[in-house]
C-alpha cells in the first residue's frame, strides 16, 4: 500500500465512457508526498472539500506554470501522511518538469489535464 499518483489528459468536453476512452496518461508517481500536498492545496483552493483521495483536480495552464515554478524553486510544501513515504522532490525533479512540459503542450492542443491520487 502507498500513495499512487497519476496525471492524464482527455478530449475537452467529453464525459462518461467517451472521456475514459480518450484518456492519455501523462505521468505517474509513487509516493511523492510534497506533490500530493501541493495538489491537495490547489484542489481545496478550487472548492474541494473532504478527504483528498480518489478525486481529480483539473489543471489549467496557470496551474501548470505555478507548479513548474514551485518545482524549480524547490517550493513544494513539506507533506506527510501514513501512506505517503519520504520526501521525493529530488528523485522526481526531472519527471515533474517533463510532466509540466507535456501538460502545457496538451492544454495548447485543447485537451483537459487532470491529477488524481489514491492511497
Amino acid at each position: 500500500m502507498g500513495l499512487d499518483q497519476v496525471a492524464f489528459a482527455q478530449e475537452h468536453g467529453l464525459t462518461g465512457d467517451e472521456a475514459l476512452e480518450s484518456q492519455e496518461d501523462i505521468a505517474s508517481w509513487r509516493k511523492h508526498p510534497n506533490l500530493q500536498g501541493y495538489m491537495e492545496k490547489l484542489w481545496r483552493s478550487k472548492g474541494g472539500e473532504g478527504e483528498f483521495n480518489c478525486v481529480c483536480v483539473e489543471l489549467t495552464e496557470q496551474d501548470i506554470y505555478a507548479l513548474q515554478s514551485a518545482i524549480q524553486g524547490k517550493d513544494l510544501p513539506e507533506t506527510q501522511g501514513f501512506f505517503y513515504g519520504d520526501d521525493a522532490d529530488y528523485y522526481y525533479l526531472e519527471d515533474d518538469l517533463l510532466f509540466c512540459s507535456k501538460a502545457l503542450e496538451l492544454l495548447k492542443q485543447g485537451k483537459d489535464v487532470y491529477y488524481s491520487s489514491f492511497w
